[in-house]
């Protein structure tokens, strides 16, 4: 399979106790845009795709028949996802007046300002931009 210049390579798969609460929360709080929605006969999503400035991200419910589990249901935060952003002070501002739970707030570090948040279920979400210039 070959890949077209540009194309996204690698994709998050994201389970979710509650994945249509997921995709509302995920696009009000962090701009993401549902792009694409299976629901199943039991109500839950059998798969959806989200996306944000052209790069995709795919969840689902979780499934504990399947071996399937929310974040909910580990003991500890088991992965992050990094994200880039144009401005990560605005992104953080929308993100907190949607309720989103901060871990930590903006900062400049690692040659990036970034914020540190969770969604509802307990996937931990790193948004990362440039840092601001500082006029003279």
């Amino acid at each position: 399979m070959s890949t077209a210049a540009g194309e996204q390579r690698i994709i998050p798969y994201l389970l979710y106790s509650d994945a249509p609460a997921a995709i509302e929360f995920l696009c009000e709080a962090f701009g993401f845009v549902e792009e694409f929605r299976l629901p199943m006969p039991d109500g839950r999503i059998g798969h959806a795709q989200i996306a944000y400035k052209g790069n995709l991200v795919m969840l689902a419910s979780a499934f504990p028949e399947g071996g399937f589990a929310s974040p909910l249901d580990l003991p500890a935060v088991h992965s992050q996802v990094y994200c880039t952003v144009d401005d990560a002070d605005e992104h953080y501002k929308r993100a907190s007046a949607a309720g989103a739970t901060i871990t930590a707030e903006p900062a400049n570090e690692h040659g990036v300002r970034m914020y540190r948040t969770m969604d509802p279920e307990g996937h931990r979400w790193l948004f990362a931009g440039p840092i601001p210039k500082v006029s003279e």
